[in-house]
This record gives structure tokens, sequence and C-alpha cells, in this order.
């Protein structure tokens, strides 16, 4: 009783604290996903704050979280204000969980209906257009090819990119070991003309940096010998594609996802596609690279017995 008394006293600050432990030990979350999940949290802060609304985790009611989808839907468009629905119904999921609530006030507000938006995907001229931007006269300049080859190459999400490390180079096996969501490893294949780029930046750029200490293993650096951020590899990718004067919005997903999209345009196996983009369930990687109609039959042409 006592607990449940000192727990009903509970602020916002200390049922978010609990949460992102929740998320990040018990669910095994990248700190990027518990960064967005808390987002979502802190925006409703934002709005009860404005508001002059006062209430608690515990008794914060469905009308008043359908007032703040209302104001939300006005500044965010529908994917946004799906997600940050999605990000809420999680919170008090865990709270119900957790015993804290007997019901989820979010459970009964409905997501707008989005559809199904897929990123641009890059031709291989395109890919191409793109490299021939980078300035190999600049040391970066091999580092930057080495990043977009091997982002392309092994369909790499932007995080297990920056955190690829030379321990996980497997070149004389032909894969790279990479971390994924929920640090779960999985081993990837890499081709030799990604392995090619990879070492003439090693060897000719990287081995010649002032490394920091705790960088000593991750394979790509900025010039201060740290590792690179999320931001920068974002910012090298939008000036090369301004110089390549591509029209399109490209992000360092859009090489995974054109890497995931031209292996199954030439006639790459569903299964393996899955586990090389270390997708959980195989209903992702059929949504993710828009598998349609006319894939589907020339498989069942090509390859079933009474075709």
């Amino acid at each position: 009783m006592l607990f449940f008394i000192i727990f009903m006293l509970m602020k916002w600050e200390h049922a978010l604290k609990d949460y992102q432990h929740y998320l990040r030990i018990e669910r095994g979350l990248s700190e990027n996903s518990i960064i967005n999940y808390s987002l979502d949290i802190r925006r409703l802060l934002s709005f009860l704050e404005n508001s002059k609304i006062e209430t608690s985790p515990l008794s914060i009611d469905k009308e008043i979280l359908q007032q703040f989808v209302f104001e939300t839907a006005k500044l965010v468009n529908a994917r946004s204000q799906a997600r940050i629905i999605s990000g809420l119904k999680s919170f008090f999921n865990y709270l119900v969980f957790e015993d804290y609530r007997e019901s989820n006030p979010m459970e009964l507000i409905e997501s707008p209906k989005t559809g199904r938006k897929l990123p641009d995907t890059l031709s291989v001229e395109e890919i191409d257009l793109i490299v021939s931007q980078i300035d190999l006269s600049k040391p970066e300049g091999e580092r930057n090819r080495a990043i977009i080859e091997t982002l392309y190459g092994c369909g790499l999400r932007v995080t297990e990119l920056i955190e690829l490390k030379l321990s996980h180079l497997f070149f004389n096996e032909g894969y790279i070991s990479v971390i994924g969501k929920g640090d779960k490893q999985r081993f990837v294949p890499i081709g030799e003309t990604t392995q090619k780029f990879i070492n003439i930046y090693h060897k000719e750029i990287r081995n010649h940096i002032n490394i920091q200490k705790g960088h000593e293993d991750t394979l790509f650096l900025n010039r201060r010998g740290k590792q690179l951020t999320r931001a920068m590899i974002f910012t090298i990718i939008k000036r090369l594609v301004e110089k390549a004067g591509i029209h399109k919005k490209v992000s360092p997903h859009t090489f995974r996802h054109s890497f995931a999209t031209h292996l199954l345009e030439n006639g790459a196996d569903l299964r393996a596609i899955q586990l090389m983009l270390g997708h959980e369930s195989i209903t992702t990687t059929e949504i993710y690279m828009h598998v349609d109609r006319s894939h589907l039959s020339e498989v069942m042409n090509n390859f079933h017995p009474r075709r």
C-alpha cells in the first residue's frame, strides 16, 4: 500500500526515467530508439505545461490525450502523428504492464491512415554519379567513397556504419560482423569492390590519422581521430547528391533500400535478403522492398516445377 501511495506521487520525469530503463534493459532498444520514444512523451509534457493541465502519468485520461492528439495534428503530418500516438501507446502499455495503471488511456485513440510511403530508390547509374562527385584529392575523399560503397554494398543502417569496427572485418572469409538493432549480431557478405575501397582508405588515410583514445578500433573516423556522427554521414551524402544534380530525397537509408531492391530485381532470394538486412520478420522485408505481383509471378514461372 505504501509503495502504491509513493508511486501515485510520481512525476512525469520519474516515470520517463523508469520507462527509458525498461526500453534499454528489458527491450534492448538502441539509444536512438530510446531518444525517439522519449521525445513523444516530452511533446505531451510540453502540451500539458502550455495548457496548464495538472495531471500525472497515472491519472491522465483519454479526454486529455485526445485533446493533445487534436492539437498535435495541426502541427505535424499524418505520419509523424501516427508515430507519436504509437510512442504514447507504448509508454502507457509499460505502465499497465508494471501494474501502475489498470488500462491504457491511448487504447481507443486511432492513428491516422498514412498509406505505405516508400523511400526513393537510386539506380546503379545514380549511385555511380554520386560516387564520381567525391573529391579524391582530399584525405576525406577516400573515406567518403568507402562509406558510400559500404552503405550500398552491404545495406547497412547509418548507426551500424558508424559503429563498424576494424575487428568486425573478415575480408578473407568475405563477411563483416554487424551489430544491429537490439545489439543483435549478424554477418553480412562484403564484395571485393567494397573491400578494395575500405582497404585503400584504411592503408592510405586512416593509418595516418592521430587516433583518439577509445577509437582505435573504429573504422570510419573524422579528421580529429574520433568516430563519425550520424549527422556527419547525412551531411556528406546531402552535399554529394546536390553536386550530382539528383533531385530525390536521398539519405543513408536510401542506399540500404537500393541495396535490397537491386538484389531482389536481380533474382536474389527473399529470405537471404532478410538475413542480410537484419529484419526479424520476412513480412518487414516484403514491405520494405515493395514486392509486387509481377516479381512474384516471375519467381513462380522461373522456379516452380509445374510452371
